[in-house]
């Protein structure tokens, strides 16, 4: 109990420490993009450049917020959940980094959606016309290639049955 205890402190700091970087990249975003004031930093490639999105990934169902919210919280209820039911094992531990960037990227972005009604978008890769999105999008980003990756060439089916508690639900239901 000592090494969950341990490990889901770690991932509470870790998560809170991603987070705070999301927030201060956001605020400075704020101070000093906002009202057109785009930073170029590699001509025609890349630029800081300041968006209020209402939507999600690519601007894509805007205004739903009231959905973004109630989805974003039975997420990291899930995602939680899963945290705290997984193995204390090595072979666990990059499942248990995932959650921690997919909940700092989805905290991120929820806080902005309850504070502003819209989220703080400032990164812009101008050269592929890539929509602009920000540091919480990074961290979900990486968070599910990473989760693809390993749930595809890492980790096996029992693997994943224990991470999702579902060989005890299995059990009990087979049993019934």
């Amino acid at each position: 109990m000592n090494m969950k205890r341990n490990s889901c402190t770690i991932g509470i700091v870790s998560s809170m420490l991603l987070l705070l970087v999301d927030q201060f990249a956001k605020y400075l975003a704020v101070t000093y993009l906002k009202g057109g004031n785009s930073i170029i930093l590699i001509k025609g490639v890349f630029q800081l450049h300041y968006l209020e999105n209402r939507g999600a990934a690519f601007g894509i169902m805007q205004g739903m917020r009231n959905w973004f919210v109630v989805g974003t919280v039975l997420m990291l209820a899930l995602m939680l959940f899963i945290y705290w039911k997984s193995p204390m094992e090595k072979k666990f531990r990059w499942a248990r980094f995932i959650i921690i960037l997919l909940s700092a990227g989805a905290l991120g972005n929820l806080i902005d959606r309850l504070r502003l009604n819209y989220v703080v978008d400032f990164f812009y890769f101008e050269l592929i016309d890539f929509p602009i999105f920000n540091v919480a999008d990074i961290y979900v980003s990486c968070g599910m290639v990473l989760l693809i990756l390993f749930f595809l060439f890492y980790y096996k089916e029992e693997d994943i049955d224990r991470l999702l508690s579902l060989k005890k639900f299995k059990k009990k239901k087979s049993g019934a």
